[in-house]
């Protein structure tokens, strides 16, 4: 079953699968997206707040989830953390933990649009 693409914006839908798959993620942290949206979780004042600057970049991340690809996109200003950066390594190791199964990740990456799906520009030798 192929899952329905609404016409919400967007930083609506990442939005909401950034609630799905960090809901169990212990920790007092927020994501703020390309357009200003910010997603909080736990009961406290974030600790740090992950800056994705563009779509394409929260794309890229989920369809390849691996510290490398964060590492990229850091390196290459796509995303930013603003705050405790060794509270970030702490959820960032949590991460390593949850595992999404490729179903999984695929029905999230389909619930954000076609757009999700299109491969992004490859780096080469070190760069974008």
């Amino acid at each position: 079953m192929i899952p329905h693409i609404d016409a919400a914006r967007p930083s609506e839908r990442a939005a909401r699968v950034l609630r799905q798959v960090f809901a169990a993620v212990r920790g007092d942290f927020a994501f703020r997206l390309w357009d200003g949206t910010t997603v909080a979780f736990g009961a406290g004042p974030p600790a740090f707040t992950v800056v994705i600057r563009a779509p394409e970049t929260f794309f890229r991340l989920m369809r390849d989830p691996t510290p490398l690809a964060f590492g990229e996109a850091y390196v290459d200003s796509a995303l930013d953390i603003e705050g405790d950066l060794f509270a970030a390594m702490h959820v960032a190791n949590a991460l390593e933990d949850l595992r999404l199964p490729l179903a999984q990740r695929l029905r999230l990456l389909l619930s954000m649009g076609p757009a999700a799906l299109r491969p992004g520009p490859r780096r080469k030798n070190g760069s974008a």
